[in-house]
């Protein structure tokens, strides 16, 4: 699960600045090549923009990021971030958190293994998320164990003659570490300072 703090990137020359681990690394890496395989490419900037979500320990926002970009020494535009989230969403290497209106890597890219990506190109992949959203602390996690969830989506919409591009479940509650402080209260936990 993310908490609610963020980390500022450390510089470091092989990274244009950012100080990605070697973790982070591979795992651009492996989307570059996810996006190769795709007709798409990742281009530095589009690199750096997943890099920082992927360094995040919460979810980010577009301006968050555009913060952390100029720390680098230069001066990007929002459309800039806007273009590079659109193309990381469109590749199925993030998911937007409508709630948070902020942005969580793909859980495959987290893994050591990634090689199971399933995701294709937008046009015939249906990139599906689930999310639990801690009302408490904010944190995020993503459920990529729940097929049925999609079954039955997929399900209603073929009953309704409806075609289906993208799905996100979004659960709001109380995660386990914060279900211990809330016992008793009534309405959601106050989130912290």
């Amino acid at each position: 699960m993310m908490n609610m703090q963020t980390r500022t990137p450390a510089s470091s020359p092989a990274d244009n600045g950012y100080g990605f681990s070697d973790r982070i690394q591979r795992q651009l890496e492996h989307a570059a090549h996810l996006c190769a395989g795709q007709g798409g490419r990742m281009t530095p900037q589009r690199r750096d923009v997943l890099g920082l979500i992927l360094t995040a320990t919460t979810p980010v926002g577009a301006y968050d990021l555009l913060e952390q970009l100029k720390t680098s020494g230069r001066k990007p535009a929002p459309p800039t971030v806007y273009r590079a989230l659109d193309f990381l969403l469109e590749h199925g290497l993030i998911h937007r958190i409508e709630r948070l209106s902020a942005f969580v890597p793909c859980t495959h890219l987290q893994h050591d293994h990634p090689h199971d990506h399933s995701h294709g190109p937008a046009e015939t992949c249906l990139h599906s998320a689930q999310f639990l959203i801690c009302r408490s602390c904010g944190g995020v996690t993503e459920i990529a164990d729940a097929p049925r969830v999609l079954d039955v989506l997929k399900s209603i919409c073929g009953k309704k003659n409806f075609t289906m591009q993208s799905a996100s479940v979004e659960v709001e509650g109380v995660c386990e570490d914060c279900a211990p402080a809330t016992r008793g209260q009534k309405g959601p936990a106050p989130a912290p300072n």
